[in-house]
């Protein structure tokens, strides 16, 4: 796992700074069903990342899956928190 790390670190970085973009213009999702589901989603591929149910290239695919997933969902969190506290500060100050 830390060959796979070290080999995907630009990944890593490049998914957590477009998980910041994308929560800072849309920031926390309005349903619970959303990130709950994404939350799944992410346990699944851990899951199965773990197992060794797949291997070879497949594999690959999902270990990479796996680590680069939690850094986009843990960007899209700090964008969104990010811009939930500068619209209020925008706020605090208009009243």
């Amino acid at each position: 796992m830390i060959a796979l790390l070290s080999a995907l670190w630009p990944g890593l970085a490049g998914a957590f700074v477009l998980g910041l973009a994308v929560g800072g213009l849309t920031g926390f999702p309005k349903r619970r069903a959303i990130p709950l589901g994404l939350l799944g989603v992410a346990v699944l591929l851990a899951v199965m990342a773990q197992s060794g149910f797949l291997t070879g290239d497949a594999g690959l695919s999902v270990e990479t899956a796996a680590v680069m997933l939690p850094a986009y969902l843990g960007g899209c969190l700090g964008g969104a928190f990010l811009s939930s506290l500068r619209q209020g500060s925008a706020e605090k100050s208009r009243g």
